[in-house]
């Protein structure tokens, strides 16, 4: 007898994300130059909220911003995955992740990875300067939002062969 699989849907469910959020940087070498940048540009903002760094680039950010940056492993250490673990726990609001898409990094799988996971679970993520800056100039940005969150139930009990 075979069995079929169950039908996949996406009957999303809101959450709320608080007016603190938590904030993912990121930043490949050739560009923390300009996370940084952005960061002192933006520091009244983002003082208001907590933020979480991979590794160098969060010292950087400490030392940069005089405010507390929650540090994880540097992105090659898996610092991105342990990133993408946070998003799947409701620990990570959104991601800013300045990449380099001129330099291949030995971790290019794990920051697909990070990405991957952020679009599964509806995290907004800004890869660039421009749309991080449109992310933090928001309204949104100020007080709650009521996330769609996917609901996987139908593919985590789908049956399989």
């Amino acid at each position: 007898m075979r069995r079929r699989f169950a039908e996949v849907t996406m009957a999303d469910t809101p959450t709320a994300i608080d007016s603190r959020k938590t904030i993912a940087l990121v930043a490949h070498d050739n560009v923390k130059k300009d996370l940084l940048d952005w960061a002192r540009a933006n520091r009244a903002v983002l003082s208001r909220h907590h933020i979480v760094a991979t590794g160098t680039t969060g010292a950087l950010l400490e030392d940069a911003l005089a405010l507390p940056v929650s540090r994880v492993q540097s992105g090659p250490l898996g610092g991105d995955q342990q990133i993408g673990a946070k998003i799947v726990e409701g620990a990570v609001d959104f991601v800013i992740f300045f990449w380099d898409p001129l330099e291949a990094q030995p971790h290019d799988p794990d920051v697909r990875a990070l990405l991957r996971i952020a679009i599964v679970w509806n995290i907004p993520v800004a890869c660039n300067r421009a749309s991080a800056d449109f992310m933090i100039s928001s309204p949104l940005m100020e007080g709650r939002y009521e996330r769609r969150l996917p609901d996987y139930s139908s593919y985590r009990n789908r049956l399989v062969p």
